[in-house]
């Protein structure tokens, strides 16, 4: 019984350390689109003057650049799990909130990668349910309140928070062992990482792919009347 009420309080506190690290990154800590497209430009030669001409660029390449963005992701919360491991079950709070911020920058910038900024009410709304997707989060009764991005976006993150906390019970008990705690630490948040980005990956390409079949059918369209007069 004290097994199962020590259970529940660290699934309380793990998902209130999610929740408050996921709504931090939301008001807080944002890439910066026009910054992160320069980086782009130059670290992959693209030739693009806006994240509309992602979709001009190579599906290859954009799951290249997605693909290191997402190794990096997971070095980051491997080392940041190694250094909050060594305090164990101590440091299983703050580590939990500091992941939530990089697993947030990383679902950015994937999208961005893809083409897809969040400027507006309705992107910081697709954001957080790409984000839902990546955490396997069925968010289908919140889709109603998209338009109010003011309680959709915290409704979307208490629901991951909830879904996110029921893993940590599960596999973060590891890190209780002393010693161990520093290489379990790093290896439970580079898979984390790693399976949160492998479906965030997965829901931009789709609608990547979506959207460039979408301009190739209404340029083939526009282009028929012209080629009739020919």
């Amino acid at each position: 019984m004290a097994t199962q009420h020590n259970r529940g309080v660290v699934r309380r506190l793990a998902e209130a350390a999610l929740r408050r690290g996921f709504m931090q990154a939301y008001k807080a800590i944002q890439v910066d689109p026009q910054e992160y497209l320069m980086d782009l430009r130059m670290a992959h030669n693209l030739p693009v003057q806006s994240f509309d001409g992602m979709f001009t660029v190579p599906m290859s390449k954009l799951d290249d650049i997605a693909e290191d963005t997402l190794r990096g992701s997971m070095k980051l919360a491997a080392a940041q799990g190694a250094g909050f491991g060594l305090g164990g079950a101590l440091t299983i709070i703050p580590d939990l909130g500091l992941l939530a911020a990089i697993t947030t920058r990383m679902i950015q910038k994937l999208s961005l990668i893809y083409g897809f900024e969040f400027k507006s009410d309705d992107e910081q709304a697709e954001l957080w349910t790409a984000a839902a997707s990546a955490a396997g989060v069925d968010i289908s009764r919140e889709l109603l309140e998209r338009q109010v991005v003011t309680r959709f976006v915290p409704a979307v993150i208490r629901r991951i928070a909830v879904s996110a906390s029921a893993e940590v019970v599960e596999k973060w008990a590891a890190r209780l062992i002393p010693i161990a705690s520093s290489a379990i630490g790093a290896g439970l948040n580079y898979y984390f990482v790693r399976v949160w980005g492998e479906r965030a990956m997965k829901h931009f390409r789709e609608r990547h792919i979506a959207r460039r079949e979408q301009v190739l059918r209404l340029e083939a369209e526009s282009a028929g009347p012209v080629l009739e007069a020919e």
